[in-house]
């Protein structure tokens, strides 16, 4: 089998150095961390688990028509700022204001229908305009029951289930820089999905292997998700 190398993609995660000992595997064009031991981690990622997705395809809409034009594509939208939900074929929708959304994509099929999304967009006089975020935010995925317990040491909102429950969103700061939180699991599996500025996306990873050590949380890999 052959060995991979994040140099080796177009791609790569601003971790990749931090990932210098785990095994990688590809997602799509990009790269992922499958795993960081030999041994498969569900286990650790029902404990505390850091996982980074910034290799997952994302993008965003904005305008007043933007919700016709999602929902033209097949898309189920929040009813109201603030609130996500994971659509059926695995990816997600948060909407971050009346007419801003927030597209994931989902591990199924690598984030290839969110891609198509940015690639197949044009300009038209339809008031819906198109942001990127593949280059501006990192995205952070925090498995386990512990996860609000985890980021309360870092972030002033309460994200205990029963004042986040989910499918809500929250426009915050931890470790005093500004994050999305989004209260939408994996399958049964407790998540937190978390996206900051790429730039401070080492930092913020340190932060919060920092705040996870009392859980005995660790970076994981998708292979136990998938």
């Amino acid at each position: 089998m052959t060995t991979l190398h994040a140099h080796d993609f177009a791609e790569r995660s601003p971790l990749y150095r931090r990932h210098a000992h785990a095994t990688l595997g590809r997602l799509g064009d990009s790269v992922i961390v499958a795993h960081y031991g030999e041994h498969a981690e569900s286990a650790q990622l029902q404990r505390s688990a850091l996982i980074d997705l910034t290799n997952l395809a994302r993008v965003g809409f904005r305008g007043a028509q933007a919700a016709e034009y999602l929902s033209a594509k097949g898309y189920q939208l929040p009813t109201a700022a603030n609130q996500a939900l994971t659509q059926a074929d695995g990816c997600h929708v948060a909407r971050l204001s009346q007419n801003e959304y927030l597209l994931l994509g989902g591990l199924r099929d690598a984030g290839a229908r969110i891609a198509r999304e940015e690639a197949d967009w044009q300009f038209s006089e339809q008031a819906n305009y198109l942001l990127p975020r593949q280059d501006s935010h990192a995205w952070l995925l925090l498995t386990g029951a512990c996860g609000p317990e985890v980021l309360a040491k870092l972030c002033g909102v309460d994200l205990r289930p029963a004042a986040f429950p989910v499918g809500a969103v929250a426009q915050t700061s931890a470790a005093r820089i500004n994050v999305i939180i989004i209260n939408l699991p994996e399958g049964e599996l407790p998540c937190l999905q978390i996206l900051c500025d790429r730039a401070s996306l080492s930092y913020f990873w340190d932060a919060l292997l920092d705040a996870m050590a009392e859980f005995g949380g660790q970076p994981a890999g998708i292979d136990a998700l998938l």
